[in-house]
């Protein structure tokens, strides 16, 4: 399998707070991601997109869960070609719920939604069972000591 190299959008503006995130993003034409999707007419795939908004809110919204759970009320409305300008808006609603949006700017100046959606994060199953052995531990030493 090829190595993935040329990855990431290029931000090109960021305006932050606690609750929300907005990025404006130059898709470069050469990200590995549009090799074979499509050859004659590329375009950012949706995984990409989730991709980007999961890594995104968790790095600038402190989202500490790891992982992205459930993917609600998706929609892919235009496409996302190479060359682009587009701005993906993050939304915190609570320690574990994003809103994302990705719009831009047509040639005449009409603002279109590309794609937009809800992630909701949770911490692997792996950690919580952990906790869970932990907090077993801790609770059976506390019954021994008494």
């Amino acid at each position: 399998m090829t190595e993935l190299v040329k990855v990431d959008a290029r931000i090109l503006n960021k305006v932050l707070s606690d609750e929300s995130a907005v990025l404006t993003l130059h898709i470069p034409a050469d990200l590995d991601y549009f090799k074979g999707h499509f050859d004659q007419a590329p375009i950012l795939a949706g995984v990409v997109q989730l991709h980007w908004a999961a890594k995104f809110a968790q790095q600038y919204l402190d989202i500490s869960a790891t992982d992205v759970m459930d993917i609600q009320v998706l929609k892919f409305q235009e496409m996302i070609l190479p060359g682009q300008e587009v701005v993906l808006t993050l939304t915190k609603k609570s320690t574990e719920k994003v809103l994302f949006s990705y719009q831009s700017t047509t040639p005449n100046g009409d603002i279109k939604s590309n794609s937009s959606g809800r992630l909701i994060f949770a911490e692997t199953a792996v950690n919580h069972v952990l906790e869970e052995i932990t907090l077993t531990i801790s609770e059976d030493n506390k019954a021994g000591e008494v």
